[in-house]
């Protein structure tokens, strides 16, 4: 069974930056869609980032912020979070999904992210 291992996450203050990185235990097929998700304490799961064969989507709250990045030959997928805020405080999860046979959906465990002064 493939597992996703996410790193990166910790306290941060307002304004500041992480890098959160999502490596899979063992070699799975491209042409996958790599995202990253978010939860919030009391909130619904979110969707923060995605990225398909290089083209990269962002939730509006996010734009401008965060960057995408993703990695086929090495099964990694990161996202750079720049100027965080309080309001991005939330655990992160990473996704690899693939629609088309062989079919796959991945998830990672999570890393929290903490922004506060």
């Amino acid at each position: 069974q493939v597992q996703l291992v996410e790193s990166g996450g910790g306290l941060v203050q307002p304004g500041g930056s992480l890098r959160l990185s999502c490596a899979a235990s063992e070699f799975i097929l491209s042409s996958n869609t790599m995202r990253w998700y978010r939860q919030a304490s009391g909130k619904e799961r979110e969707l923060v980032a995605t990225i398909t064969a290089g083209r990269t989507n962002y939730a509006d709250s996010v734009k401008g912020r965060f960057t995408i990045s993703g990695d086929n030959a090495k099964n990694t997928v990161t996202l750079q979070m720049n100027s965080l805020k309080p309001e991005d405080t939330a655990m992160y999860l990473c996704n690899i999904w693939r629609g088309s046979w062989p079919t796959y959906d991945y998830w990672g465990q999570g890393t929290q992210v903490t922004v506060s002064s």
